[in-house]
């Protein structure tokens, strides 16, 4: 692999081009975003130069989507005849049935993997990437065969996403899905409607003055934009939706059973469940 361009020089593509080298990759980085992120990124060495998509992908031997859905969706339809056979296309889609499926009609000229990178900030931009960001972090890739893991191409990015120290897993895209819709969409909007609620009910700084940091916790992810979830939700409404209903039924659980002993196994279901998460023995 000598030549790389990633298409959507912010956080997530940004970090990908300084953890690739990091990793100690020594070929040319590529950028394909607006003019503004270009210059940003080449004032930090985040690329070395920028480039029209069509000249990038044809110079690529790793083209890296690393935009919203909706855009990656777009270069998905304009991006094969640009391709060369060996190269390979992957995308850092946070929903990945919609864009695996288009990409299996619409790249045909080389292979195309799907994947998406367990790591983020509520910031974004190019200006947050950071040389470590997936480090120890999931990597999600979802080939419809094992198979797919199996060409140079494919095995030559596995091995730089081990190098920059990223836990590759592998699963279906429609598995990938259902299981983000409760570990990532669910959180996000269990945060963001926590927050709403709050900021309805309460309304001077003296009443939220009345928080401990429980608060701030449970709302960090309502800081993210709805300019970058907006897409996220379109792309994945059905197992949002499950999820969102089975939360419901909680909380309703929960409503129901405030005076009496029911909730002690809820709480100790759902410290086990966090202790998983930090690390700790359940």
């Amino acid at each position: 692999m000598k030549t790389v361009a990633i298409v959507g020089v912010g956080l997530i593509g940004g970090s990908f081009a300084l953890a690739l080298r990091k990793a100690g990759f020594d070929g040319t980085i590529l950028g394909v975003s607006s003019d503004a992120t270009l210059r940003a990124a080449l004032a930090r060495g985040v690329i070395d130069r920028g480039a029209p998509l069509e000249e990038a992908a044809h110079a690529a031997d790793l083209i890296y989507l690393a935009q919203p859905i909706g855009r990656i969706i777009d270069t998905l339809h304009h991006l094969d005849s640009a391709l060369r056979p060996g190269s390979l296309v992957t995308d850092a889609g946070s929903t990945k049935g919609a864009i695996c499926a288009l990409a299996a009609k619409a790249i045909r000229a080389c292979q195309f993997l799907g994947g998406h990178p367990l790591a983020g900030k509520e910031k974004r931009g190019v200006a947050e990437a950071e040389a470590d960001l997936f480090a120890g972090r999931t990597y999600v890739l979802t080939p419809e065969s094992g198979s797919e893991l199996e060409t140079p191409a494919a095995r030559e990015f596995l091995e730089w996403l081990r190098r920059m120290g990223a836990r590759p897993l592998i699963i279906k895209p429609e598995d990938h899905d259902r299981v983000v819709a409760y570990t990532s969409h669910l959180a996000q909007l269990a945060s963001t409607a926590l927050a709403g609620t709050v900021a309805e009910c309460l309304h001077t700084d003296n009443e939220l003055a009345i928080s401990g940091p429980g608060l701030a916790d449970a709302t960090r992810l309502a800081l993210s934009s709805y300019d970058l979830w907006r897409d996220i939700l379109a792309t994945n409404a059905g197992a949002i939706d499950r999820a969102l209903a089975t939360y419901i039924q909680k909380l309703e659980q929960f409503r129901d059973n405030l005076r009496t002993r029911e909730l002690q196994e809820e709480f100790e279901q759902a410290a086990w469940l966090a202790a998983r998460l930090r690390g700790g023995k359940p």
